[in-house]
C-alpha cells in the first residue's frame, strides 16, 4: 500500500514557504511521502538560489502550478493576494484529481498554510483529511479569531477599518498590542488592507475544516495564547539545524563567505542586521541606520537586499563603506540560521518577522527590534514586553530612528546582562521542546501517527481537543467515557488524536500508539 501521501500547499511567499518546506522535510524523515505544491515563479527563485549555492539533495517531491500573475502584478501586494485567490484554487483542484487518478497514490492528507483556507475546502469536497499550518505566532491566529469581538466593541468596523486607536490585550497575560498595528491595519495600502482582512475573516470559517491546526511556536513562548486556543498545537521551532540539514526553500542565494568572516571576529562582538525579504527603507532612514552602526564602533554583518531602498549603491553615507571596511561586512543575503548560531554574534537587529524571531530565540540571541509591517509589531511586543529579551527603538518627531538612537540602544542592549540571561534561558526551553519527549516533539509525532492511522483507516473520525467536552456529553456514561478520560489525563497535545464512534479494536490501536494504558 505504500506510505501515506501528504500534499503540502504553502502561501507563495518566502516567510510562508520556508517553514512549511522545513516541516515537509521532517515529515519525510518519518516515513511520509510529501508532494510540495509550488508556484512556478517561487520555484524558479528556489532553484536559482540552490544552483548558486551548489545545490541540495531534496527528498520532497515538488509539483509546479502557475500563480496567474504578470511580473508587474507580483510587485503590487493587493493584486498579488487577489490573484492567488483567483488562479490557484482551480489549479490545485486539478492537481489533486490528477494525483488521485494514479493507482495506489491517493492523497491521505492535505497540509495547507492556514492563510489559504480554500485548500481545506477543496480537500473536504474530495473527502481528504486536512491539516492547517500557521507559519506565524499563534497570537496572530487568536487575533484573527477575535475579529467579531473587536467589531462588537467598536474597535474596528465590519470592513476592518480602525475606529479606535488604543492599546489593548486580548487576555491579561497576552502581549499588549496597538490597534493601529493589527496585521491588516498597518500595511500602508488600503487595497491590501481590504484583501487581508477579508482573507482573515474567511479563514476563520475555513480553518474549522482542519482536523489539525499546527503552529511554528512553543507552549513556552505563548502560554496564554495556547490556553485561549487549545486547538492550536505548537510543533516548533522548525529549524534546519534540528535535523542537521541545510535551510530548505530559501528564495535567495546565500553568501556563505560571511561565515568565514565571522570566524575572525571576537566572541559575542558582532551586530547582525537583517530585515527579511520585504522591508523597504526611506533613503534618509537608511543613512541614519548606517551612521548609527558606524557610531556603535562595533563589528557588524549587515544584510542589504538589492531592493531594500532606491539606488542601494548610492544610498550609503559618503565614504561609509571605506570607513567601516575593517569591522563591517555588507552582504546581499546570508545563511541566517548559521549566522545566528555563530559564537561571534552579540545581538540581532531585526524586522521581527516570525521566522527570524524563532531563529533568534532558538539561538539565545538578544534583539534590537525594528518592525516594518503586518505581524512584526506583535512579535516585537513579545520580544520586548513579554519575553523581555530585546529592546525597541524610539522615533523622533519626524518618524525617524536616528543614528544616535541606534548607537544608544546597541550600547544599552549589550550592557544588559539580565536580557542576555533571559535570552539564553529561552534558548534552552526551545531546545527542550523539540527533544524526544518535549511538547512540540510530542505534538509532531502525534500528527505523524494520525496520518498513518487516517491512511490505514479512512473511515475514522478524529476530534480536536476543543470538542472534548461535547464528546463527553455525546458518549454519556458508556465505557467509551472511561477510555476518553484516560486520554484526558494525558498532555493536551494527545487530545487532537481522539477517536469515537468506531470499533473498540481501533481505539486499542490508537491508545497503544499514544502510550495510554486501557482501563476496564
Amino acid at each position: 500500500m505504500g506510505n501515506p501521501h501528504v500534499l503540502v500547499i504553502p502561501y507563495p511567499a518566502q516567510g510562508h514557504v520556508i517553514p512549511l518546506m522545513e516541516l515537509s522535510q521532517c515529515l519525510v524523515q518519518h516515513g511520509l511521502k510529501i508532494t510540495f505544491v509550488n508556484t512556478e515563479y517561487i520555484h524558479e527563485q528556489v532553484r536559482d538560489a540552490l544552483a548558486m549555492m551548489g545545490g541540495e539533495k531534496n527528498q520532497v517531491s515538488i509539483l509546479l502550478i502557475s500563480d496567474g500573475l504578470s511580473l508587474d502584478d507580483r510587485k503590487k501586494p493587493g493584486k498579488f493576494s487577489e490573484a492567488i485567490l483567483r488562479a490557484m484554487p482551480g489549479k490545485v483542484e486539478e492537481l489533486i484529481e490528477q494525483i488521485n487518478g494514479s493507482e495506489g497514490d491517493e492523497i491521505a492528507c492535505v497540509l495547507a498554510d492556514q492563510s489559504i483556507g480554500w485548500a481545506l475546502e477543496i480537500a473536504e469536497r474530495k473527502g481528504i483529511r486536512r491539516a492547517a499550518f500557521c507559519p506565524a505566532a499563534a497570537a496572530l491566529l487568536v487575533q484573527g479569531f477575535n475579529i467579531p469581538k473587536l467589531i462588537d466593541e467598536g474597535i474596528i468596523d465590519n470592513d476592518g477599518n480602525l475606529m479606535k486607536k488604543e492599546t489593548i490585550k486580548l487576555s491579561s497575560d497576552m502581549p499588549a498590542m496597538n490597534t493601529a498595528n493589527f496585521v491588516w491595519t498597518c500595511l500602508g495600502n488600503m487595497a491590501l488592507q481590504k484583501n487581508i482582512f477579508g482573507l482573515m475573516v474567511r479563514n476563520n470559517r475555513t480553518i474549522k475544516l482542519a482536523d489539525w491546526l499546527l503552529c511554528n511556536s512553543t507552549y513556552d513562548l505563548e502560554p496564554e495564547t495556547f490556553k485561549m486556543a487549545p486547538q492550536i498545537l505548537p510543533i516548533g521551532p522548525l529549524l534546519a539545524s534540528n535535523r542537521l540539514g541545510d535551510l530548505a526553500g530559501n528564495l535567495r542565494p546565500e553568501d556563505s563567505a560571511c561565515l568565514k568572516w565571522l570566524d575572525q571576529q571576537p566572541p559575542q562582538s558582532v551586530i547582525y542586521i537583517a530585515f527579511g525579504s520585504s522591508t523597504i527603507f526611506d533613503p534618509t532612514q537608511f543613512q541614519e541606520l548606517a551612521m548609527g552602526l558606524e557610531l556603535s564602533n562595533r563589528p557588524f554583518l549587515w544584510v542589504v537586499r538589492c531592493n531594500v531602498t532606491d539606488e542601494v549603491n548610492d544610498a550609503y553615507p559618503k565614504g561609509f563603506l571605506d570607513r567601516v571596511a575593517t569591522r563591517g561586512l555588507v552582504v546581499s543575503w546570508a545563511p541566517q540560521q548559521k549566522v545566528l548560531c555563530h559564537p561571534s554574534i552579540a545581538c540581532f537587529l531585526s524586522h521581527c518577522g516570525w521566522n527570524s524571531t524563532v531563529e533568534g530565540v532558538s539561538n539565545g540571541v538578544p534583539f534590537l527590534c525594528w518592525p516594518y509591517f503586518a505581524d512584526q509589531f506583535l512579535n516585537e511586543s513579545y520580544i520586548c514586553n513579554f519575553w523581555r529579551i530585546g529592546l525597541g527603538f524610539d522615533r523622533n518627531d519626524k518618524g525617524i530612528i536616528t543614528q544616535d538612537e541606534v548607537r544608544t540602544k546597541v550600547e544599552q542592549l549589550l550592557g544588559d546582562e539580565k536580557i542576555k540571561a533571559r535570552a539564553l534561558a529561552f534558548q534552552e526551553t526551545a531546545a527542550t521542546n523539540i527533544r524526544e519527549g518535549g511538547s512540540s516533539n510530542k505534538n509532531f509525532m502525534n500528527f505523524v501517527e494520525w496520518v498513518f492511522l487516517a491512511f490505514g483507516n479512512k473511515n475514522l473520525r478524529f476530534l480536536r481537543a476543543s470538542n472534548l467536552s461535547e464528546t463527553f456529553e455525546q458518549v454519556g456514561s458508556t465505557p467509551l467515557l472511561k477510555l476518553l478520560r484516560a486520554l484526558q489525563a494525558r498532555e493536551r497535545g494527545l487530545l487532537s488524536g481522539l477517536v469515537f464512534d468506531v470499533p473498540l479494536v481501533l481505539f486499542t490501536v490508537l491508545f497503544e500508539l499514544a502510550g495510554v494504558e486501557l482501563i476496564a
